[in-house]
């Protein structure tokens, strides 16, 4: 059998969170996380969690795994241990939990928000669509892949000690996404409102999100980008 520890919080029924020993059959070890917790799920059905696609793709199944972010889908259970012998699983570390596993999210997707993760051009629309050539659009990859699973700005130190006011790996990496679009016309307006002591220059370069990124995308790069934008704008 393979020890399991799984996080466990009902506000309505208890003032503190407690961590609950079960088990899971051996042959778990070649399966994913998310189907460990449908097993135990058919037991304890007050279990909760998120998921959707369970193909990597939704991000919805954001959790910490044996101490690191991933997504429960495409984790397998024997990846997770790794060296240990008991599968640990927690919430996202740095947001309010609601029940068991299920964190609140809002203030990610508010600071996803405030950098207007949309194309800003004032040109009239063209009939068919704006072209790109196959350089400017090749600029894009690494970045248009993210799914805004929380995995790495809830990873990020910087994100647990200045919420509110620094944006997070996730959202500069889609700020460097449109910065860098050749079809976007606001790019002295997006680097302008980065340009103070929170938004950006939190980041002490730890790395965490580029090492939790389950899509395997690089944020501390997006985000030294947009810091030698910002130099080059100041000089």
């Amino acid at each position: 059998m393979i020890d399991v520890q799984l996080y466990r919080y009902h506000p309505e029924q208890a003032r503190q969170p407690w961590m609950q020993s079960l088990s899971l059959p051996e042959e778990f070890r070649a399966r994913m996380v998310l189907d460990a917790l449908e097993f135990l799920h058919e037991a304890d059905p007050t279990l909760v969690y998120r998921r959707s696609c369970r193909e990597g793709v939704c991000g919805s199944d954001g959790m910490n795994i044996n101490g690191k972010n991933r997504l429960s889908c495409i984790t397998s259970v024997a990846e997770a241990l790794d060296k240990t012998s008991t599968l640990i699983i927690r919430p996202l570390p740095g947001m309010p939990v609601i029940r068991d596993l299920v964190v609140d999210q809002s203030l990610f997707f508010r600071q996803y928000q405030s950098i207007k993760p949309w194309l800003i051009n004032q040109e009239p629309a063209p009939a068919i669509e704006r072209l790109q050539s196959p350089e400017e659009r090749s600029r894009l990859d690494g970045l248009y892949e993210c799914i805004l699973c929380a995995c790495c700005s809830s990873q990020c130190p910087s994100w647990w000690w200045n919420p509110q006011k620094y944006v997070g790996p996730a959202g500069l990496l889609q700020a460097w996404r449109f910065i860098i679009d050749s079809r976007d016309q606001a790019t002295v307006e997006r680097l302008e409102q980065l340009e103070d002591p929170f938004s950006l220059f939190r980041c002490r370069s730890i790395g965490n999100c580029s090492w939790v990124c389950p899509k395997g995308l690089n944020p501390m790069w997006a985000i030294g980008n947009i810091r030698r934008e910002l130099l080059k704008k100041s000089t």
